[in-house]
Order: structure tokens, then C-alpha cells, then sequence
């Protein structure tokens, strides 16, 4: 995983300065609307609503917002109504890409995301065409300010996967059902700022493209965020 390139430090700055913030809020309170719905909104009794908050958090998402989210979702009136899917598919120079979104309209989303695609080079695959080529992990990354034989002894600690050094930051990866309780570890030893702090989707494998064809997958990529109803883009494209 290399941390040296403008998009790797584009995308890992973005949910905290990208003026588009607002945007990035919206997607994740329909996340937190869709995991707090049927409940009673106490993260501690619902695992999946405690990793969508973390992901929140994550992205500097405001308490207000937070709430106001679990809220619609809880309420005798609520009309949270999003329905999951899973887009599979290529983006230019064969990079593997899957676009999770939320959505209260299948069709419009279907027509967006594949004339999306399909402008920019790509094309959309059967289910199971790519996912193969992903792993779901937790991810958290730390800034490289942080000692790194301190943030090795943590992790060990903790029994997490793998520690990288990306020359900017760290990324350490972790068994889904042990994030929270690694996210943890560091918190107790005095590490509390995070530059990212979610399960996700991670490539197995990475490919490598020269500056000019990955900036062409990242434009494509860039594009299928700004639709309303994509919550999440992955993508084995080495940045």
C-alpha cells in the first residue's frame, strides 16, 4: 500500500477539509438511518449502527448530526426507506471496482451509476465479478507524526493483522469483529486522533498504473462519489 501518492493524500484528507463535507454527512446519515431502523438506536445493542457512528466520527460528522440521524430513523413517523446494492464492474485498464449504494429508487440509481461508468471507460460486471477480490477488514490510520515502534507494540498487542508504513501514515489492519476493541487499544495508550477509523472493503491485491492512467480510473471513481445514492466506491487500484 503506498502513501506517497497526491490521491492517497487527497482521499485521506477528504472527509476533514474537502468542502464538499456536507455531502459526505448526507451519505453517512442515510448508513446510520438504514442501521438504526427497527431499533431502539443504543449503538451498545447493535453492533452494525456502532460501526457505521465510528465511520462518522471518522469523517469529523458532528454529535448533532449523528443523533439526528438515529432519531428519523427510531421515530413512530420514520420514512427511512433505502434499499442496499451492490454494483460490480471495471474501471478503465482492467482495475476491479464495487460501488455500494442506498437508494429509495433502484432504477435511478442503476441508470447513474452505469452511465457513469460507461462515460469514463468503464463497465459494469456480474454479481460475485469482483467482490472475490476483496477482503472486509477494519482499517485505521495514523498519523506518522506517532512513534512507530509504539504504534508496532500497540497493534501487536492487540492481536491486529498487519501494521504499514506508508511514509505519511499508518494503516493498520484488523479482523472486522476486533475493531473496535483495537480502535481501543490505541485510545488507552494515548493515541485518540485517527486519520481514518472504519470497517471496510480492502483489495487483496493491488495493481499499479503509470501517473496519467490513474488519474483517468481516479476521475471515474471521483465521479461515482458525487452520485447522491453511492455510500461507498472500492477499488484494487494502488494509489
Amino acid at each position: 500500500m503506498s502513501g506517497h501518492s497526491k490521491w492517497a493524500t487527497i482521499h485521506r484528507k477528504k472527509g476533514l477539509i474537502d468542502a464538499e463535507r456536507g455531502k459526505i454527512f448526507q451519505k453517512i446519515a442515510k448508513e446510520i438511518q438504514v442501521a438504526a431502523k427497527g431499533t431502539n438506536g443504543d449503538p451498545d445493542m447493535n453492533p452494525g449502527l456502532r460501526m457505521v457512528i465510528e465511520k462518522a466520527r471518522s469523517n469529523n460528522m458532528p454529535k448533532d448530526n449523528i443523533q439526528k440521524a438515529i432519531d428519523k430513523a427510531i421515530g413512530n413517523n420514520s420514512d427511512v426507506n433505502f434499499e442496499s446494492i451492490r454494483y460490480e464492474g471495471y474501471a478503465p485498464h482492467g482495475i476491479a471496482i464495487m460501488i455500494d449504494c442506498l437508494t429509495d429508487n433502484k432504477n435511478r440509481t442503476a441508470m447513474l451509476v452505469r452511465s457513469t461508468l460507461t462515460k469514463r471507460g468503464g463497465n459494469l460486471g456480474t454479481d460475485g465479478s469482483v467482490s472475490y477480490l476483496f477482503k472486509r477488514l477494519g482499517v485505521i490510520e495514523i498519523e506518522a507524526n506517532n512513534n512507530f515502534d509504539t504504534i508496532m507494540d500497540i497493534a501487536i498487542g492487540a492481536d491486529c493483522l498487519d501494521v504499514v508504513d506508508n511514509g505519511d501514515c499508518y494503516t493498520i489492519l484488523t479482523e472486522p469483529d476486533k475493531f473496535l476493541s483495537v480502535k481501543e487499544a490505541f485510545e488507552n495508550n494515548g493515541i485518540t486522533e485517527f486519520l481514518k477509523s472504519e470497517v471496510t472493503y480492502v483489495a487483496s491485491n493491488k495493481i499499479a498504473l503509470n501517473d496519467e492512467d490513474t488519474e483517468k480510473v481516479m476521475n471515474l471513481i471521483e465521479a461515482l462519489e458525487d452520485i447522491d445514492d453511492v455510500s461507498d466506491v472500492y477499488h484494487n487500484l494502488d494509489i
